[in-house]
């Protein structure tokens, strides 16, 4: 059995539908009032009436037969219900309900200055808008935020260059860029060591974004620089790291307990900067938490750089930078620029964490593959505008 639905703006013209494509024969199955939605959602339009039929039920036709020849169209389709037709009570209920909802969606829409939808006279998505709509779902924005910043943008433009799509995405850009936090690179006072420790979950590349910046403050910077490592869980984690060491000519320490970092830390505190990395934890592992925190308490760290994978979703982004605030995270470093497929995700982050961003890494090349987080530069980067 093969059913069709038909919508359109009255009953009389849902049936006209029928008829002239099912045939006089068809049987109407269900008929129901719907909210017709535009733009995937975003608007909602004028109620339509929404009839189901099938020509290949054997009922008897809902439809009026056809009249003789020469009888007009209004003679056999159905005509408007008398004055003093009533709904059956249920009805009556539904529509109540259905009304008092829609007019709290126009409150809450007119609460936040947005235009309302389905309210006549509102404005319809220009085509620019929309397009940069369906850019921003497509650099991994989801679906509630990218309908924000369209809107927006379409309230701060209010007409102006609104048909210029560069304009419209510049101006989201100056947006976003405000919202963005950068702290800038670790900053050194004469005479005094500065230690800098990195954490993160396992696998995010804390190791490597060690030996980065480590090689640009000692081969570029000319700083005196040492390395510490209680990255002893991970199989070859120490070796990685002394490798590094050897490259670039540095001191380093391995410490196991948190009197050894106190020992640690005394014997270069002669150095200019003194780099710590950390084995890789669990967000979700509160005991490692802990355990990683008295490590920090005894190292006595300056900055504390949460470092995090720009390939992983939004909402574990968001989790990680809750739980690692335990231990003291001063600034986030993202990672695997290169890998993601896009940067979307990176605004919640920013949104809901306190933390501003220092670097950003897009490579495993050591010294290269690491640059200062910089507002306009992410904001183009979770706009899709610039590449990795």
């Amino acid at each position: 059995m093969e059913l069709k639905t038909y919508r359109a703006p009255t009953m009389y013209e849902a049936l006209a539908m029928v008829r002239h494509d099912l045939g006089p024969d068809a049987a109407v199955l269900h008929t129901r009032e719907v909210q017709s939605r535009r733009f995937f959602g975003w608007f909602t339009g004028p109620r339509e009436i929404e009839v189901t039929a099938s020509c290949g039920v054997n009922v008897p036709s809902r439809l009026p037969g056809r009249g003789e020849e020469g009888e007009t169209q209004a003679e056999f389709m159905p005509s408007a219900p008398p004055s003093d037709f009533r709904l059956p009570p249920s009805h009556d209920a539904m529509q109540s309900q259905l009304s008092n909802l829609q007019q709290m969606v126009e409150e809450l829409c007119h609460r936040n200055d947005a235009p309302r939808p389905g309210v006549p006279g509102a404005p319809e998505l220009p085509e620019e808008l929309f397009q940069l709509f369906t850019e921003l779902l497509d650099s991994d924005l989801n679906e509630e935020l990218a309908r924000e910043l369209v809107e927006r943008v379409r309230i701060e433009t209010k007409g102006s260059h609104i048909d210029d799509l560069l304009m419209v995405k510049a101006r989201l850009a100056r947006m976003i860029e405000s919202e963005v936090r950068v702290s800038g690179p670790i900053q050194m006072a004469p005479g005094r060591s500065r230690l800098v420790a990195l954490v993160g979950p396992t696998g995010v590349g804390k190791t490597t974004t060690i030996a980065k910046l480590a090689a640009n403050y000692r081969l570029k910077e000319k700083r005196r620089v040492g390395l510490i490592t209680v990255d002893t869980y991970r199989i070859a984690a120490v070796e990685q790291l002394r490798t590094y060491a050897d490259i670039i000519d540095l001191p380093m320490q391995v410490v196991s307990t948190p009197r050894e970092m106190r020992e640690a830390v005394g014997r270069m505190d002669n150095l200019d900067l003194i780099l710590l990395d950390t084995a890789g934890r669990s967000p979700k592992d509160e005991v490692r938490i802990q355990e990683l925190r008295a490590f920090l308490t005894e190292a006595d760290a300056d900055e504390v750089h949460l470092v995090l994978s720009s390939v992983a979703g939004s909402r574990v982004l968001e989790q990680t930078a809750e739980r690692f605030a335990a231990v003291g995270t001063t600034a986030m470093i993202l990672t695997k620029l290169d890998e993601a497929n896009g940067l979307g995700n990176i605004l919640p982050l920013v949104r809901t964490s306190r933390l501003p961003l220092s670097y950003l890494t897009n490579g495993q090349n050591v010294p290269d593959d690491i640059e200062v987080a910089e507002s306009m530069r992410i904001a183009r980067l979770i706009l899709g505008m610039e590449g990795n």
